[in-house]
């Protein structure tokens, strides 16, 4: 069996956050479990400095919610923490305006990580990032 690291679990959570539809989302998602990957995505979008607290909870609840973390103080705060890297790692070119875009969480055995793939700006004159994140549980 090969086992995966972080690298890996990484750059799976960077692919499922720059999946086009739901239907490509799902695709990767169906792929992953079948190597014992668990993952989730979800779509996000707001004012930055007022949805800092919600992205966190959001990645939490969805991770909770597919089962890709348990419902423990250790797990959660895994995701909690990974998540608040990512959001330091836009918060230079997000601050003072909207982002939007998808929040994804990959987590295989002890590595979970944390990407975001999101345009930030104003209507359609918009900058790209991507944030990661990773901790092991």
């Amino acid at each position: 069996m090969n086992l995966l690291g972080s690298r890996e679990v990484a750059r799976i959570a960077i692919q499922m956050s720059l999946t086009k539809s739901r239907s490509e989302e799902n695709a990767l998602k169906e792929e992953c479990l079948k190597n014992g990957i668990r993952t989730v995505a979800v779509d996000y979008g707001g004012d930055f400095i007022n949805s800092i607290n919600k992205i966190i909870e959001r990645a939490v609840v969805a991770a909770k919610r597919e089962g890709v973390i348990q419902d423990s103080h250790a797990e959660e705060g895994a995701v909690a923490g990974a998540t608040r890297e990512a959001v330091s790692q836009i918060m230079p070119k997000a601050i003072g305006l909207s982002v939007g875009g998808k929040i994804a969480i990959a987590r295989y055995h002890d590595h979970v990580s944390v990407a975001f793939f999101f345009g930030i700006g104003l209507l359609h004159l918009n900058e790209l990032a991507i944030g990661l994140g990773h901790r092991p549980i």
